[in-house]
C-alpha cells in the first residue's frame, strides 16, 4: 500500500498512557520508560545500566565490534574463559540476519532487555522508548507516534497498538534524521516484530535500502527484510510518500492542531 501525503487528515480519539513516565539518560542512551508502578521503572533503569556496562566492557576488549558494518563473528579465544554478554549475543544474532554490523541493534536490544525484566517482575504494561526504538508489553491500547524529519507525515501519524501480553518491538531508522550511519534516503523506516532487537536491525537494513521515492522502488526495498522470520510488517516514509508492507497496526492520521500531548503517546 502506498499513500501520498494530503493535508486533509482525519483525527482519532487518543488513548492516554499511564502517567508514570521517566526519562533515563546515560551517555548515548536516552530512553523514556513507562509503567504503572515506579518499581518497574527502577528495574528498567537498573537493567539499562547493567547491560550498557557489559556492552562497554566487551567493546573495550573487542573494539572491532563497535565499528564494523558487517556481521560480527566472535572469537572465543580472544579472552580465555570469557562469556559473551546477553546484550552482545542478541545484537550479533539480530544484525547477522541482515548482513550488517551489530551496533545496528544496540538501542532496540537494550530496550528489549529492560522490558523483559519489567515483565518478569510482574509488569503487565511496560514500555521503553530508546531513541525511537520501542519495546513494549501492553495491557491496554496505545499509540506509537512516528517522527520522520521534514516529511509532512512527521508527527502526523501513529500506530494503534492493541493489547498484547507478549513483547512487541517497533523500531525506526532514518537516512535523514539522527547521527547514526545510514546509506539510504528514508525519512523513516519502521519495522514491527516480536523482538525489539530484531526490529532495530531490520529498520536499519530497510532504511539503507531506500534509494528512490517511486512506489515500485519503495516496495522493492521491503525485500531487504521480508525473508527474515519474525518480521511482521514495516513502513517507509520518503518525503510525501508512505509505503506499507506486511501486517502493520492501524495507522492513525492526525491534524497538526489535534496532535496528542507528549504525555499521551510514545
Amino acid at each position: 500500500m502506498t499513500l501520498r501525503y494530503s493535508p486533509l487528515l482525519t483525527s482519532s480519539s487518543l488513548v492516554p498512557l499511564p502517567k508514570m513516565r521517566e526519562l533515563f539518560v546515560s551517555k548515548e542512551t536516552s530512553a523514556w520508560i513507562t509503567a504503572d508502578d515506579r518499581k518497574y521503572i527502577e528495574i528498567a533503569k537498573q537493567q539499562l545500566k547493567e547491560h550498557r556496562k557489559e556492552l562497554e566492557r566487551f567493546i573495550r576488549w573487542h573494539p572491532f565490534f563497535l565499528v564494523t558494518l558487517e556481521p560480527y563473528v566472535p572469537h572465543v579465544e580472544d579472552r580465555e574463559g570469557e562469556k559473551i554478554p546477553e546484550v552482545v549475543r542478541r545484537m550479533i544474532e539480530a544484525s547477522s540476519r541482515f548482513g550488517i554490523g551489530p551496533m545496528s541493534a544496540v538501542a532496540g536490544t537494550l530496550a528489549e532487555l529492560a522490558v523483559e525484566a519489567m515483565h518478569d517482575a510482574g509488569a503487565t504494561h511496560a514500555m521503553v522508548d530508546n531513541g525511537g526504538d520501542v519495546a513494549l508489553i501492553n495491557d491496554r491500547e496505545v499509540l506509537v507516534g512516528i517522527y520522520a524529519g521534514n516529511s509532512p507525515f512527521s508527527n502526523r501519524i501513529a500506530l494503534r497498538i492493541k493489547p498484547s501480553s507478549s513483547l512487541i518491538g517497533i523500531c525506526t531508522s532514518s537516512g535523514t534524521v539522527g547521527h547514526s550511519i545510514n546509506f539510504g534516503y528514508a525519512d523513516a523506516a519502521t519495522v514491527l516484530s516480536d523482538s525489539a532487537s530484531l526490529s532495530d536491525a531490520a529498520a536499519t537494513a530497510l532504511s539503507n535500502s531506500v534509494k528512490g521515492d517511486t512506489p515500485h522502488a519503495l516496495h522493492d526495498s521491503f525485500r531487504t527484510i521480508s525473508h527474515v522470520p519474525g518480521i511482521k510488517g514495516a513502513l517507509i516514509i520518503y518525503r510525501d510518500v508512505l509505503a506499507k508492507w506486511g501486517e502493520m497496526p492501524q495507522l492513525i492520521r492526525l491534524n497538526y492542531k489535534e496532535r496528542p500531548k507528549t504525555e499521551d503517546w510514545i
